[in-house]
């Protein structure tokens, strides 16, 4: 989908949404009412002149544009036309365009202009236009601004009293790093109004104080709310005691937040009324939406259409609420009647049951709270307009989500690579695994940690599991490295700690576990675990107590909880299982072994991500864009030219169908050659047969092909023969949580049947392409397995960038597969590749800006 074909809503640097889409003939009369709003200064600094009013002819001008070589994009604020931006190509086909753009002056300084230059760019360059022109005057600071901050490199002239701009459009790091900063700034701000309003309108709660929105806001107005609360009742003068209105407008006071619980067919009235008294979002309690059926989704899409042409963002539907804890805000319009300890640990919840039951775990174990979001259908709102908040929210240290499924995945592993470099993200994500697109299944479970992994993400598979790295974060430093010291006073405990480090992928540290006797005391313990602290051979700690039998201390020697923490003064984390009593204070304290060693393993694999580097996205050479397009065009794709395009040789393999045409490919390869079955299935099975090496002269070949057709099918291949090597498999799918992920392993029946492969994320950095290389468990065979060679691995790497880059920048490109990769020690040779191509669909996060 493209903006030159579709409305999009955007989002402006004050977090307000507007509409942006193609001019159209019909709107020459509000082309002219906008017009008219201009200030005079506004009219001069776009056109150089007064221009007090739009002639005819250049009206029609205006509105009727071909789409290619004159585009035009005008912006909504609810029905009225605020801003207009054009481009118009200097000559035909020429590789230049002229840009311009206006807006209306009570919407300047919004970020319009940037959004429209985005989408302007995008459209011209889809269209062939290399180069964006602007004239502009010198006391227009404001336009010059928005070229100048955008990350182009802009020429500048000033000639004649007007600033001369010439600069290329193509996408830049540079200019995705300032698109992207803006991205995170005006999604953050949209979920800042909602979490921190000045006032909160609450519709549907009954007078009787029953139901859902009665429910609401009693918890509203009981946790102490600093900002003002305004139930809207269409009857009732008071609502849980407090004045009610029939419009919040007429309450007279600033209301950013709006909680709606009535039914689907009055949400229209509720928007309309809630932007007349200028609300900035709503949290949508009811449900009947799309979880509902046909007529329910389209009631969602009515909403959501509506609160954005008014500006607003939609939390919901179907939605437990959203909280703050901060003590200025006290913000609670959730159906939870208790929300946990203020904290900082922010929560996204998809599904309305499962946080009612997350927010009472975490009140139970003290986990802090910071702020809290619970989606619903996220029709609107979602986990990733949480991340863009809690990034640089002073009041959030780390980030828990439960994650049903993901809306923009792509966005998804872009942003917790960058946030978790500085705050922790934990996610509890569906076990679900639809299969990939193309011939491979896809990642497995064991892949997709993986995946979570390279991004930084700490996955975890139950509730409980979320909480227990939750309150590990919340209340400990993160580990050095992976060395456990295991302290307890019973062997039983110790010893199932340190099996669980062992298959948890943690180390046991030298001298551990200690076992300090079940007679010992609490002091003793104490001085056992501040020894093991201090130990400089160890990461972390892990505290195990059993009962001593009953009378064996008194006092204080039995104090163990007020004992160990005085012990616990090293910078290294603590975790502790106590099978009795209470545990020691700001220790994360497990009921059982396992978890305590499970959680621990988590935070310390997050720990080793971020002490690595985060890698590059190294510059590829003989990348061909202009072949690309060409291999592209039409339905489908030519295979070989698009692999060539991108640095990729493919070995040449020519059908044939006949032993003379087995013949006839064989003398222009050049003998010896190989014979193959043309099955996709059988190209690389050499243990059926399928696959014969060698042919040296042309009856060796009829004898061949023979033998091929009467058990395989007369449909064969012939292909020059390469030095042998390991065979390897190169993979993309489009997985529906990651989007398109590369994967590797080695060939063979073996390493099918057992599923060996490891995939990774597009974009690939050269770490990811490395990690993708040693990642599969039979990568030693790549390494010089029982004396063999050690293949080239830098080749390896390089083919794996080349597929990411392919798979990252070519949307029709659905799948891909190199079956079999022949890696030897001077380099490889791909035997065989297949290319799934789609409609030109543009994919989530790539592009400018939209909702």
């Amino acid at each position: 989908m493209t903006t030159a074909e579709h409305a999009i809503d955007v989002l402006l640097s004050d977090g307000r949404t507007v509409q942006l889409r193609p001019i159209q003939p019909s709107d020459a009369p509000a082309i002219v009412a906008m017009h008219a709003r201009f200030s005079e200064r506004t009219r001069y600094l776009r056109y150089f002149s007064p221009y007090p009013r739009i002639p005819e002819r250049d009206l029609q001008r205006f509105v009727n544009v071909d789409h290619v070589d004159r585009e035009a994009f005008v912006v909504l604020a609810g029905e009225r036309i605020v801003a207009v931006g054009r481009y118009e190509r200097l000559g035909p086909a020429a590789p230049d365009a002229e840009v311009a753009f206006v807006v209306e002056d009570a919407y300047q300084g919004r970020g319009i202009g940037s959004v429209l230059l985005e989408h302007l760019a995008d459209a011209a360059r889809r269209a062939g236009i290399v180069n964006f022109v602007a004239e502009v005057l010198p006391a227009n600071g404001a336009m010059l601004r928005v070229f100048a901050d955008f990350g182009y490199q802009v020429q500048q002239q000033f000639a004649d009293g007007v600033v001369h701009l010439t600069f290329p459009i193509a996408p830049t790091e540079a200019t995705l790093e300032v698109q992207r900063g803006r991205e995170q700034r005006t999604e953050a701000r949209s979920i800042a109004r909602l979490l921190a309003p000045r006032g909160v309108a609450v519709y549907g709660a009954s007078a009787t104080g029953q139901g859902v929105g009665a429910a609401v806001l009693g918890h509203l107005r009981d946790g102490g709310f600093t900002g003002s609360v305004v139930p809207v009742h269409p009857n009732a003068t008071r609502v849980a005691g407090l004045p009610a209105y029939r419009s919040a407008a007429d309450a007279g006071l600033p209301v950013d937040l709006a909680v709606v619980a009535v039914p689907p067919e009055s949400a229209p009235e509720v928007v309309a009324d809630a932007a007349k008294a200028g609300v900035h979002g709503l949290v949508v309690i009811s449900a009947g939406f799309a979880e509902a059926g046909v007529q329910g989704a389209a009631a969602q899409r009515t909403l959501v259409r509506a609160a954005h042409a008014a500006g607003m963002r939609v939390i919901g539907p179907n939605c437990l609420g959203v909280a703050n804890t901060d003590p200025t805000v006290r913000l609670n319009t959730t159906l939870a009647p208790r929300l946990p300890v203020p904290g900082r640990v922010g929560i996204f919840s998809q599904s309305g049951a499962f946080g009612v039951a997350l927010l009472a775990e975490a009140d139970r174990r003290g986990l802090g709270l910071s702020s809290f979001v619970s989606a619903g259908n996220r029709a609107d709102v979602s986990g990733n307009d949480l991340l863009q908040y809690w990034q640089d929210d002073p009041a959030t240290d780390v980030i828990m989500l439960y994650l049903e499924t993901f809306g923009n995945p792509r966005k998804f592993a872009r942003l917790a690579r960058r946030i978790g470099r500085d705050k922790p993200v934990v996610a509890l994500a569906s076990p679900a695994r639809p299969p990939g697109v193309g011939d491979s299944v896809g990642p497995d479970e064991a892949a997709v940690s993986a995946l979570f992994a390279q991004s930084g993400v700490i996955r975890v598979d139950t509730v409980a599991e979320l909480l227990d790295v939750g309150v590990l974060l919340a209340n400990q430093p993160l580990p050095a490295g992976d060395r456990v010291g295991i302290v307890g006073n019973s062997s039983a405990l110790t010893g199932l700690a340190a099996t669980a480090c062992t298959s948890a992928g943690l180390t046991v540290a030298v001298g551990y576990p200690r076992d300090v006797g079940p007679r010992a005391s609490a002091f003793d313990f104490a001085e056992a675990l501040a020894a093991a602290a201090q130990d400089e051979n160890v990461d972390a700690l892990v505290a195990l107590f059993a009962p001593p039998l009953p009378g064996q201390l008194t006092g204080t020697e039995a104090d163990f909880a007020a004992a160990l923490p005085v012990a616990l003064t090293a910078d290294k984390p603590a975790v502790a299982t106590f099978l009795v009593g209470r545990t020691p204070a700001g220790v994360p304290a497990y009921p059982s072994v396992e978890e305590a060693v499970r959680a621990l393993a988590r935070v310390t694999a997050y720990a080793d991500w971020l002490r690595r580097p985060p890698g590059v996205l190294p510059e590829l050479p003989d990348i061909d864009p202009q072949a690309v397009q060409a291999a592209l065009r039409g339905d489908g794709a030519d295979n070989a030219a698009l692999l060539a395009a991108y640095g990729i040789e493919v070995v040449e393999s020519v059908p044939a169908g006949s032993a003379e045409e087995a013949v006839e490919a064989a003398t222009r390869l050049g003998f010896p050659v190989a014979l193959k079955a043309a099955a996709a299935g059988l190209r690389h099975r050499l243990d059926l047969g399928a696959v014969r090496l060698d042919l040296a002269d042309a009856a060796t070949v009829r004898r061949t092909y023979a033998e091929l057709a009467t058990t395989f099918g007369t449909q064969v291949l012939v292909q020059p023969m390469v030095p042998p090597g390991v065979a390897c498999v190169v993979e993309v799918v489009e997985d529906l949580a990651f989007g398109p992920v590369v994967g590797f392993g080695l060939g063979g029946v073996a390493t099918e049947l057992l599923g060996d492969r490891a995939w990774r994320a597009v974009p690939l950095t050269d770490r990811d392409a490395a990690e993708l290389v040693d990642a599969p468990r039979a990568a030693p065979l790549l390494h010089g397995h029982r004396g063999a060679a050690p293949v080239d691995r830098s080749a390896l790497i390089d083919l794996l960038l080349r597929v990411g880059r392919l798979a990252d920048e070519q949307p029709r490109v659905r799948s891909l597969t190199l079956n079999p990769v022949l890696a030897r020690p001077d380099g490889l040779s791909v035997l065989h590749a297949g290319v799934g191509v789609g409609s030109a669909v543009a994919r989530p996060d790539t592009g400018p800006r939209r909702l």
